[in-house]
């Protein structure tokens, strides 16, 4: 096994601990919704702080259940890796290209000098 397979074997189970070990541990059993995200926690916050405060904005979309949030976020979470792996991927494919152009260039520059010198021996 070479070296970057184990690198990125190590990388998998960090991330598979990272998303089981707070259902194992039980996290989130002492709150009523355990894993909300960011906004409810800092709306319960705020509330408890300034229970008159009202909001500047309202949401422009307020998706019907949580379910479908959910399903929202996680398409925005999927279309931005997908933007990001295309330009990565993008810009590692021009990288290889040009190193590539510059072999072969290479490579028929020291063609053409062997051939120079052999027409120069004759």
């Amino acid at each position: 096994m070479n070296r970057n397979t184990k690198i990125n074997l190590l990388l998998l189970l960090v991330v598979a601990a990272l998303a089981v070990l707070p259902l194992a541990l039980g996290l989130g059993d002492h709150k009523e919704e355990p894993f909300t995200g960011a906004d409810g926690e800092a709306e319960t916050a705020i509330t408890e702080i300034e229970p008159d405060y009202e909001p500047w904005f309202s949401p422009l979309y307020e998706p019907p259940s949580g379910e479908i949030e959910s399903a929202l976020f996680s398409l925005q979470a999927a279309l931005g890796a997908g933007v990001l792996a295309y330009y990565f991927g993008l810009h590692r494919g021009r990288r290889q290209g040009e190193q590539r152009a510059l072999e072969r260039v290479t490579e028929e520059a020291a063609a053409g000098a062997a051939e120079q010198s052999k027409a120069d021996r004759v």
